[in-house]
């Protein structure tokens, strides 16, 4: 006779079926780097949800701050960050949080990289120095990080072992060239993130 406590052949695969997929990992993903270089449009490229923007004019004060000679047409500056979240698949779904590029809301930082799996720092190589200070923040902080060189009109000024020795990064830290406008290639670039952040995780 069968217990009243044991279960009937195929319960506990009906319950299963009941309850339904589990819900995607979520992961904490940091888009960082120096201002104008397309953190904004890098989370916009690829979020399935209306991304969140805190986008401020650029009033003729900050423009004699920040440096727009390669950014002529930038209206606007976030001052916040940014927020948007992409399905990997079905296992995993990642939460995306912009920085703010200009020093003077490096005090959000902080709590913008709490939590997070890692980051990608994107680089102009028209403007390297403006990205030191984002490379050195990861590294402080023993945070997992890809460079991403945005190719600004299809094109990169400098080799990427050039862009290495400028950033002076060590090998283990990837390097690739993305097109910050294109969702496949943003994509690529934040699977660069996650595997290196994973293989870090793991040794």
């Amino acid at each position: 006779m069968v217990s009243e406590l044991s279960p009937t052949p195929g319960a506990r695969s009906v319950r299963a079926d009941a309850e339904g997929p589990r819900p995607p990992l979520p992961v904490k993903m940091v888009i960082a780097g120096g201002f104008g270089v397309g953190k904004t449009t890098t989370v916009g490229a690829i979020s399935e949800i209306e991304p969140l923007t805190t986008e401020a004019s650029i009033t003729s004060v900050a423009a004699g701050v920040d440096d727009l000679t390669h950014t002529p047409e930038k209206m606007t500056t976030t001052v916040a960050m940014d927020f948007g979240c992409v399905t990997l698949d079905p296992t995993l779904k990642l939460y995306l949080f912009g920085t703010p590029g200009q020093e003077r809301f490096g005090f959000m930082w902080d709590d913008l990289v709490e939590g997070a799996l890692g980051g990608l720092v994107i680089v102009d190589t028209r403007r390297l120095d403006d990205c030191y200070a984002a490379v050195d923040y990861f590294e402080h902080r023993e945070i997992p990080f890809a460079v991403a060189v945005n190719a600004f009109d299809g094109k990169v000024e400098h080799d990427l072992n050039d862009v290495r020795w400028a950033l002076d990064v060590g090998d283990h830290v990837p390097l690739t060239v993305f097109d910050a406008r294109e969702r496949g290639s943003v994509r690529d670039a934040l699977l660069v993130v996650l595997e290196h952040a994973l293989a870090t995780a793991e040794r």
